[in-house]
């Protein structure tokens, strides 16, 4: 029976296609139009004459969205929300940087009028440490709430207590949604009211980890009345619906919405729950459809729906159980991998395989798991992109978005279950136009799961790579030795 097609809505089906292949499409960043000449010699500065294609299409929207100055909206209409679908490491961060530090340049009055959430710490100071170096010497303020000092010490950073009431300390705040929940509900004076931007970065998981809760607190609070002064009045923000000569007669400043992923989920019911306004989808994630001679379209590639990095080859291995640690010691001893990223589907098996490894010596080996404290996990990503660690262990929740320099090979040790994460996990290497390699590690009952699931997607370009058993045979009486030091220093 044929397949019922769910409905999308014409943004999703029409979405402004972004050139996928970063190296032949960078825009001279002079070329880009209407960016403030204080942030161009900032990007030169910091080493950026060009902008990749998704950055080149979503700084001037945003800008656009904006050209009447922050308060109003171009023409009295309300921005359009903006979605943005681009493959990791395509530069999605400076996309929005740029734009809302040139909007808010001019800003007189200090209040909280940009707020980025994303899921981990990581990449909130990831963010945070952009917006601070194009925010410098601007007089904006930038902070961010992450849980990684005292609350106490981050309601200090963001209001002060006047005798004339709270004053914000924050223009722009970058956050991760628990500890941005806790400001909204038990900061006094910590207001949203005057919120110009909402990013949500990363914004498929930050939908699907039950962070909903907190994008609806956000809204909540950005068009809460203020009742401390009459003169707010003016720009009180009502809830967006249809425009009335009563509802237009004041100006408002609209809130817009910005979201970012590199999955970007294409459940338009999912979508719904963003309460999205008009918005406007920029993707690089698109089926190439093969047009016939006749018009007619092929079907072989209509569910293209996610773009790897250009640089990236992918491999994988089909083996059993017993075999994996041997395959990883094989490929790191005796094919001398450097700087590879290594991924398991559970903290406890990152732990498990880092001891090992340890025990079996002859390598360099750190685990990046949430076991370890934030600064030991800056400290671990600084020595593997020093190249001292030659292997870091990881689980997705630790590695997810974050931006490690030089990885030459990202290994699944376990085979991903979704499209999703092998894709995030593979887009940790061949970053921003570089080569890369990615090994799985398949279990032989998985293979063809794992292949239908690559195949679903449209991902073909696997190679399979065995390796025979015999050169794993000079390891194994050493992994038994490390094996069995290990049992000892576990009980």
């Amino acid at each position: 029976p044929p397949q019922v097609q769910p409905f999308l809505p014409q943004w999703l089906a029409q979405p402004k296609l972004v050139q996928k292949r970063i190296k032949d499409n960078l825009v001279p960043i002079g070329e880009v139009p209407g960016i403030h000449p204080r942030l161009l010699k900032k990007l030169q500065i910091n080493g950026i004459d060009s902008f990749f294609p998704v950055q080149a299409e979503v700084i001037p929207a945003i800008l656009q969205s904006a050209s009447s100055g922050y308060l109003t909206a171009p023409g009295g209409y309300r921005p359009k929300d903006i979605c943005v679908s681009a493959p990791t490491g395509s530069g999605k961060t400076l996309s929005f940087v740029i734009p809302i530090v040139q909007v808010l340049l001019d800003r007189v009055v200090c209040h909280v009028r940009a707020l980025v959430v994303l899921p981990t710490k990581e990449l909130a100071q990831q963010v945070s440490k952009v917006f601070n170096i194009y925010t410098d010497g601007t007089g904006l303020k930038v902070v961010s709430i992450t849980g990684q000092k005292s609350f106490a010490k981050e309601q200090e950073m963001l209001v002060q207590k006047k005798v004339t009431g709270y004053c914000s300390l924050a223009d722009i705040i970058v956050a991760t949604p628990g500890r941005l929940t806790d400001h909204i509900n038990q900061t006094p004076g910590f207001s949203l009211t005057q919120l110009r931007f909402l990013i949500i970065d990363e914004a498929d998981r930050m939908i699907d980890d039950m962070h909903q809760n907190c994008l609806n607190q956000i809204v909540k609070a950005a068009f809460q009345v203020e009742n401390d002064s009459g003169s707010n009045m003016l720009f009180q923000r009502i809830k967006p619906g249809p425009v009335t000569a009563a509802s237009s007669c004041y100006p408002q400043i609209p809130l817009q919405k910005l979201l970012f992923s590199a999955t970007l989920t294409q459940d338009p019911e999912k979508l719904q729950q963003l309460d999205l306004f008009q918005p406007r989808l920029f993707t690089s994630v698109y089926s190439e459809r093969k047009m016939l001679g006749d018009g007619t379209e092929t079907d072989q590639d209509t569910n293209r729906k996610y773009t790897l990095p250009e640089g990236l080859s992918q491999c994988y291995v089909p083996c059993d159980l017993n075999s994996k640690p041997l395959l990883l010691l094989h490929f790191m001893l005796a094919m001398k991998f450097t700087r590879v990223l290594c991924f398991t589907n559970s903290r406890e098996a990152s732990h498990r395989l880092f001891l090992l490894l340890q025990a079996f010596g002859g390598l360099t080996v750190a685990e990046f798991s949430s076991r370890l404290s934030p600064n030991e996990r800056q400290r671990t990503m600084k020595e593997f992109e020093q190249g001292k660690i030659q292997l870091l262990i990881s689980t997705d929740a630790t590695a997810r978005g974050i931006d490690v320099k030089g990885v030459n090979y990202v290994i699944n040790y376990d085979a991903p279950q979704f499209i999703r994460t092998y894709v995030h996990r593979v887009g940790r290497t061949a970053r921003a136009g570089k080569a890369g390699v990615a090994y799985s590690l398949v279990l032989r009952i998985q293979e063809r799961r794992f292949l239908r699931m690559l195949k679903d997607a449209g991902i073909q370009d696997i190679k399979k790579h065995p390796v025979k058993g015999n050169s794993l045979k000079p390891l194994l009486q050493q992994y038994e030795d490390a094996l069995s030091k290990l049992e000892k220093t576990v009980k």
